[in-house]
């Protein structure tokens, strides 16, 4: 006879599991689905999933549609559970309200994660869809759900981007060389190894900016693209207030999208794939740059330096994550590393590289 151990894992709920594969699934629209929500669905009939989809690139259908469309015998649906991991949209927008096609389909219980908190749909699908007949069920592996979606969380309640900050420091906390020993080897100075270099990568195609400071860009004259992962380059965010700099610079070269905040009241003007932004860097940078970013539906970015930068972000209490490697050199004098605190998400090694993961209390 088996027997379950008082310190074994609770098994889950079925409606836990299959909001859990529901998130799953969804991830798979990772760095596509901006601005709109990377959501996940799945369809259960009598116990079996007979339908799974996540959201197009943005433009496309929503995951209800695409797990709907991938059933062969859609009869099943008037005795089938549909599970989503955000509040289905009940409006007109680039596409149509994917709660007019559950009711469509006559599908009788929807189980739902999180309410969705934008203005235009805020519980307008889950009582469009009672009233059709449904049982809706909300609230189901939250928690989990409310991490999945903390990009547009963040955008729709915060009103500005989920702001990531990327470092790597040095073993006596640096995070670049002294600027003499710079011009003495302009090399690039790898703290890092190839393995933390390529997951950084699959970072940035995974939000929709990356964002630089000007320092940065003259020191090191950055692409800020993916290349060593497949996916999308980000849009390009530099900081340039007196316009230092030129086409000579890879961020200038208009290969992708790219937005400047200047100081300026009259920049050069817009090149080709270079768009200016005036603010004013005496005036809460920061907050101004968020303003400009939620205003240009851009619900993801992650910072990846110089020092500065970093801990203008930090010292405004504007993150929500920090990603900071230490690698095992040492420099002994140079660029000190940002200063900061919040609580551990986790702490892993690749290879002798130790990866930390902060979230902003």
């Amino acid at each position: 006879m088996s027997t379950i151990s008082e310190h074994s894992t609770p098994l889950l709920h079925v409606d836990e599991k299959h909001m859990l594969r529901s998130i799953q699934i969804a991830k798979n629209g990772l760095g596509f689905t901006a601005p709109n929500p990377m959501v996940g669905c799945v369809i259960v009939h009598e116990g079996n999933i007979i339908g799974e989809g996540f959201t197009s690139p943005y433009g496309g259908s929503h995951a209800e549609v695409n797990a709907i469309n991938a059933i062969a015998d859609v009869s099943k649906l008037e005795k089938s559970t549909l599970y989503v991991t955000l509040e289905p949209c009940s409006h007109f927008g680039k596409t149509p309200p994917c709660a007019d096609f559950i009711i469509k389909h006559k599908i009788p219980k929807v189980v739902i994660g999180l309410k969705d908190p934008h203005k235009k749909v805020a519980g307008k699908g889950i009582e469009k869809l009672k009233n059709a007949g449904c049982t809706v069920k909300v609230g189901v592996a939250k928690e989990a759900c409310r991490e999945h979606h903390k990009r547009f969380l963040t955008y729709q309640i915060k009103k500005r981007p989920f702001i990531i900050l990327k470092w790597a420091e040095t073993q006596d906390g640096f995070i670049a060389p002294e600027h003499n020993q710079r011009n003495e080897n302009p090399e690039p100075y790898w703290i890092t190894n190839p393995f933390s270099r390529q997951l950084v990568h699959q970072w940035r195609s995974e939000e929709q900016g990356i964002l630089a400071g000007t320092n940065t860009i003259l020191a090191d004259n950055p692409k800020l693209d993916v290349r060593d992962w497949t996916g999308k380059s980000p849009v390009r965010i530099v900081l340039d207030a007196k316009g230092k700099l030129s086409k000579k610079f890879h961020v200038m070269d208009g290969s992708q999208p790219t937005m400047v905040f200047t100081s300026l009241e009259n920049p050069k003007g817009d090149m080709d794939g270079i768009e200016y932004r005036t603010i004013d860097y005496k005036k809460d940078m920061a907050f101004q740059i968020c303003e400009e970013l939620y205003r240009s539906n851009m619900q993801s970015i992650i910072i990846e330096g110089g020092a500065q930068t970093l801990q203008t972000f930090i010292d405004a209490g504007l993150w929500d994550e920090a990603r900071i490697f230490k690698g095992p050199s040492i420099f002994k004098n140079g660029v000190g590393a940002p200063k900061i605190s919040g609580s551990t998400v986790y702490s892993r090694y690749i290879r002798e590289d130790q990866l930390t993961v902060l979230k902003n209390d």
